[in-house]
């Protein structure tokens, strides 16, 4: 099961979005004070959450930063190659959205380059030697 860790300093607003999540199923949500990087699942994080994590998040894809709308947020994100962001004044279903298409990335195998295809077999990699 699919595991969603909350790691945002605005309690309100996470156990919102967790409520949200839960009613969706198909995941467990767990709201924390320390992302744990190491557990496989989606992390949504606000940017005092993201410093906590090293400068290279290893599968950015995997992270929704919800972020005030500021330089310094957005800088973060993208020096950490963060490619979800949410404004923190934006609806819970816009988060919630962002949310589930990070489960949807990270659920899918990783896609071939389209140098690594074969045109006339699409569905198979081309074999380089």
């Amino acid at each position: 099961m699919d595991t969603i860790q909350l790691a945002l300093a605005d309690t309100p607003y996470a156990h919102a979005l967790q409520d949200l999540l839960l009613r969706n199923g198909g995941c467990r949500v767990q709201c924390v004070d320390s992302p744990d990087a190491d557990l496989a699942g989606v992390l949504v994080l606000d940017s005092e959450h993201l410093d906590l994590l090293s400068t290279h998040v290893v599968k950015p894809e995997r992270v929704v930063l919800i972020a005030r709308n500021e330089p310094r947020s957005l800088t973060q994100a993208w020096e950490a190659g963060v490619t979800s962001v949410v404004w923190d004044k934006d609806p819970l279903s816009t988060a919630v959205l962002a949310i589930m298409a990070a489960r949807l990335r990270i659920s899918k195998p990783p896609a071939v380059p389209l140098a690594g295809r074969d045109f006339r077999n699409p569905d198979k990699p081309k074999v380089v030697s």
